[in-house]
């Protein structure tokens, strides 16, 4: 079956697990799914994003797997964010599975995507960007971005409460459930221990570094949160990691190792470009990132929030502080 990038739309695993490719309409390409076997069916690990073409892959994997509906009993979901949210809805409605995430999780999915349809949260996320420095033009296009991902997370799926320390059976094993905040505030990785496989969400990925952002209205220590969850995660021994993106992979103690390696490095850049002058995080994010991440909402999301993250990380350990004028923040050595 065609796929991704030259890959298999689907591959299967030892032990009961089929890796589904679902594409993406961003630069990622595609988010990993996962089914796992067992005598009453199948546990369906982050089924992707709702659009049509990831619903034309479910049916075609499915088909080529012999999957029927019916025979997804649960749908455990690592995170809330909508590539790996988005279809456990429809996929509810079609299979009457249980789905499964975090109370944190599904908390900050209703501030997205709930009642209000996400106004508070869009309102509070433009006004931090502000006061940090980015131009009004750009802060407009925030609100449009943050609507169109309304019908790829829609239906809303009914949740039910799994917490870290909780163990999941999956695949005819047990999978404890491990908190890995700081990619997404409730992510849950999951743990095998009689097979050493990790389920690992976004926080540890093969070859791409994990957006590590800052949430207007939650605690704004992600990266510190982020890099404990390295080190915890680094103690189980691994022989087989399954990320939410790009393919499974072993050597994940090392992996984990790089990520805060890689974020020690950007730390070290902020600081240096913060000794040569003060700057917005703004002004910041554009150095990192590249100018014309101003004219691409999706990313320089990313790319804002990231940039953030970095500097309230320096900040609160006291090795830059900030001046405010004007209802604008700026940074300092």
């Amino acid at each position: 079956m065609d796929g991704i990038a030259g890959r298999p739309a689907a591959t299967a695993w030892p032990g009961g697990i089929v890796q589904v490719r679902v594409p993406l309409p961003f630069s990622l390409k595609w988010v990993n799914a996962y089914l796992l076997r067992d005598e009453r069916g199948y546990t369906l690990v982050d089924p992707g994003l709702h659009t049509d073409e990831a619903k034309a892959a479910w049916e075609a994997a499915m088909a080529e797997h012999r999957v029927a509906f019916a025979d997804i009993h649960t749908i455990l979901l690592t995170h809330q964010h909508p590539d790996h949210y988005g279809l456990a809805g429809w996929f509810q409605r079609r299979t009457g599975a249980s789905v499964l995430m975090s109370a944190e999780s599904h908390a900050y999915a209703r501030r997205l995507w709930g009642p209000d349809g996400g106004a508070a949260f869009a309102a509070e996320l433009a006004a931090l960007y502000a006061r940090h420095g980015m131009p009004a033009e750009v802060v407009a296009t925030l609100r449009p971005h943050l609507d169109s991902f309304v019908a790829k997370v829609s239906p809303q799926p009914e949740v039910r409460y799994i917490e870290a320390g909780q163990t999941v059976r999956m695949a005819g094993l047990d999978w404890l459930a491990i908190d890995a905040p700081g990619h997404a505030g409730g992510q849950l990785c999951f743990y095998a221990a009689e097979t050493k496989r990790m389920i690992c969400g976004d926080q540890v990925l093969p070859t791409i570094t994990p957006n590590i952002s800052v949430v207007p209205g939650e605690d704004h220590r992600q990266l510190a949160s982020f890099l404990a969850s390295l080190r915890e995660l680094s103690a189980y021994e691994v022989e087989l990691a399954f990320p939410g993106h790009r393919e499974p992979f072993d050597r994940f103690a090392q992996r984990t190792a790089e990520l805060a390696a890689h974020h020690e490095r950007r730390l070290e850049s902020i600081v240096a470009m913060l000794r040569e002058e003060p700057c917005t995080g703004y002004r910041l994010c554009l150095r990192l990132f590249g100018e014309r991440i101003a004219g691409d909402a999706h990313h320089m999301r990313f790319a804002m929030s990231e940039t953030l993250a970095h500097v309230y990380y320096l900040e609160h350990r006291g090795l830059i502080g900030k001046r405010e004028a004007e209802e604008r923040i700026s940074y300092f050595v």
